[in-house]
């Protein structure tokens, strides 16, 4: 399946980079991803990982993995919004300290995802994408980006959004499109490292890491 057509080249030094950073993150982490999983099947009923379908570089598909955040089999806006009922109690936590994202460190080894670069979306919402934003999709996605790290009120529409999907494809995509193509029109390895720097400290503790707009994203 594919949304775009084309592809993007990934060079082998960041291709090998990608995949020494994941096993080692995985190894690292391995005691918290196995604690994460039984809170998920402890606490609600489903299986610990949500699989669902991302558009990947050149807008091929691929099947991105976290943590599930969500009552399973529970249905609504592919958007959501913090006050989301559907959110479990400790899905809410998970969310926030971006701790259900930490499975795609599978992705990252498998070749679907690259360290830094855009958010993954989803099928649904990149065949609906502003015509100016879609180039956007060419790029192989990130662990983590600009987006991931940008302020909050970039991640999810505002609660009480009478139509999340559309306000998120038409006012929250230009503007985290916005920032994504800050970083690609000058990637670098020195601003590849300070990107993944902040996530270290975001997930180590995120209460106290600062927006790029200053606001607190605790």
């Amino acid at each position: 399946m594919d949304v775009l057509g084309g592809m993007t080249p990934t060079s082998p030094a960041r291709r090998a980079m990608d995949v020494g950073c994941g096993l080692l993150a995985l190894a690292a982490l391995s005691p918290l991803l196995v604690a994460v999983a039984l809170l998920v099947r402890v606490t609600s009923r489903g299986p610990a990982l949500y699989r669902q379908q991302r558009v990947g570089e050149g807008g091929t598909v691929f099947t991105l993995y976290k943590f599930r955040s969500m009552r399973w089999r529970s249905e609504g806006p592919e958007v959501t919004s913090e006050a989301d009922p559907r959110v479990t109690p400790l899905g809410g936590l998970i969310r926030r300290t971006k701790v259900d994202e930490l499975p795609q460190l599978l992705n990252l080894v498998r070749g679907d995802m690259t360290l830094v670069g855009p958010r993954p979306e989803t099928v649904g919402l990149a065949r609906r994408y502003p015509a100016e934003c879609r180039w956007v999709l060419a790029y192989r996605p990130g662990l983590t980006g600009p987006v991931q790290l940008g302020p909050r009120e970039l991640a999810a529409p505002p609660d009480g959004e009478r139509d999340p999907e559309a306000y998120y494809l038409d006012v929250l995509v230009p503007r985290r499109v916005a920032l994504d193509a800050e970083f690609l029109a000058a990637p670098s390895l020195l601003r590849e490292l300070a990107l993944l720097l902040r996530t270290a400290r975001y997930l180590m503790a995120p209460a106290k890491v600062a927006s790029p707009s200053g606001r607190s994203r605790g």
